[in-house]
């Protein structure tokens, strides 16, 4: 079975230690949010398990056949036109420029995305078109393993809600595993079979939540809910310096 599997994860930065003791599993169709505040070393965390930097003390075994990414800013080229954007991965993979259209068009229309914007260039799309054209660049390929680096933190309530759902549509299916990472303990529950909290100065998982309601069950009330009752615990208070009266 796919999975990536992490041990004993330590990171420094010349004498700064950034990351202590990184433990986890995330297996085929799981999706794993590690959550904290800014400057934690999430996303280094994340680069780490991408093998986009070099493990320094420790282990990361990926046995994911492919990943893509989609990041905060949506980092398309801005010489490509939007569906030459979205067909990046795929040409990447030999497939052929007609096909590579063929499905990049088909994803653009399910992310909300019409025909009319196929030829607009990133400078002449909103920030939230930019974001779905980003989420479809990331999705076309059909990866294994998908990284999302707080990718809604930018979008206004409705688009993030928007993408969301199309996200848990296909972890619904079992189509996609995914690690998340994100300061949004509300959009973490929303989405994650588990959440590691991962406290500051050095980076080092102190708790895990797991929840077993499919994401396609977890309607607002139970959000909502959930944040309410993770909000009251001690590592959470400790970890975001919340001051609860």
């Amino acid at each position: 079975m796919e999975k990536l599997i992490v041990k004993n994860l330590n990171h420094h930065y010349g004498f700064t230690s950034i990351l202590e003791n990184i433990n986890f599993e995330l297996n085929k169709g799981q999706v794993l949010s590690i959550v904290g505040p800014s400057g934690g070393g999430k996303t280094t965390l994340m680069h780490l398990c991408a093998d986009l930097i070099d493990v320094q003390e420790g282990n990361i075994k990926n046995s994911f056949t492919s990943s893509s990414f989609a990041f905060q800013e949506s980092r398309l080229l801005p010489w490509k036109n939007v569906i030459d954007n979205i067909a990046l991965g795929l040409k990447a993979q030999k497939i052929s420029t007609k096909m590579a259209q063929v499905r990049a068009k088909k994803i653009a229309l399910r992310f909300g995305l019409e025909e009319i914007d196929f030829d607009k260039f990133p400078k002449d799309l909103s920030g939230g078109m930019r974001q779905r054209v980003s989420f479809a660049r990331a999705l076309v390929t059909k990866p294994s393993l998908l990284f999302l680096d707080e990718p809604f933190s930018a979008l206004d309530i409705g688009l993030k809600k928007e993408l969301q759902s199309l996200l848990i549509e296909m972890i619904d299916k079992k189509e996609l595993s995914v690690l998340f990472i994100t300061h949004d303990l509300m959009e973490a529950i929303r989405l994650s079979d588990e959440i590691l909290l991962l406290k500051a100065d050095p980076g080092r998982i102190v708790k895990k939540f797991k929840y077993d309601l499919p994401q396609s069950k977890r309607d607002d009330k139970f959000v909502y809910s959930q944040s309410a009752k993770i909000l009251q615990d001690e590592e959470i208070i400790d970890t975001f310096e919340l001051e609860l009266k």
